[in-house]
């Protein structure tokens, strides 16, 4: 099971590999705000932990643990930016609150938060009294 920190950096070199067609260690470093040096160490060990094909100076791979790994994590970062959105949380907060509840919630949390996502977009009418209600207790707060 990869650590928080393993799990972002398999999410990012996904994500670079899917939109670039490859994965350096500088672009992994400039998306992660990282030093290169750090990119390396962790490469190195998610290589070890057989996520990855690492070859110093000629870049990165992903294997198929690596892969389904990094799908999974892009998928539950969309979904709980999709939930937070419904739920009508500021979109102005959703990225930094998404990076801060995505390595603490357990993977069954994250299906029952899809169910709900599911349940809210199979009808819009139920968002729609969703913000009724969230409009009533504001109003109440106030």
């Amino acid at each position: 099971m990869p650590t928080p920190s393993m799990e972002d950096y398999i999410e990012q070199i996904y994500l670079l590999i899917k939109d670039k067609g490859y994965a350096r260690v500088s672009d992994i470093a400039e998306a992660l705000s990282v030093h290169p040096s750090s990119v390396t160490k962790m490469v190195q060990k998610l290589d070890k932990d057989d996520y990855l094909i690492y070859e110093k100076y000629r870049g990165l791979i992903l294997t198929q643990k690596g892969k389904k790994t990094g799908k999974r994590l892009v998928e539950r970062h969309f979904l709980l930016e999709q939930f937070l959105r419904i739920i009508g949380v500021d979109e102005s907060k959703i990225y930094e609150d998404v990076e801060g509840m995505e390595h603490h919630l357990s993977w069954e949390s994250i299906d029952r938060i899809g169910d709900l996502v599911q349940f809210f977009e199979e009808d819009k009418l139920r968002v729609d009294q969703l913000r009724i209600i969230q409009k009533t207790n504001e109003e109440n707060e106030n």
